[in-house]
């Protein structure tokens, strides 16, 4: 019977962030365009919590934090894709 239980194979991580960044499937870009993303939900979701009483101003300003939300959810899922075709990375 084997004295050690292996659970996972070793993964040898000597070039840093890059192996790093490799084994759990993302780039640094993508990376960068998550965080950003992040940013602007918290962004929009203040604006949502910051809605007046006010009907007219409620509904221009709930619009808008709804428009951001939207923004941020389609550069967190497809951001990668978009800027890697305007920087041209080659990976």
């Amino acid at each position: 019977m084997p004295k050690h239980t292996f659970l996972a194979k070793p993964i040898d991580m000597s070039k840093g962030f890059t192996d790093f960044f490799d084994t759990i499937g993302m780039t640094g870009v993508g990376l960068v365009t998550k965080g950003i993303a992040a940013v602007i939900a918290v962004i929009a979701l203040r604006m949502l919590l910051q809605v007046s009483n006010d009907p007219k101003s409620a509904l221009r300003r709930g619009s808008m934090a709804v428009g951001t939300l939207f923004v941020a959810v389609i550069l967190a899922l497809y951001g990668d894709t978009l800027f890697s075709t305007v920087t041209d990375a080659k990976g």
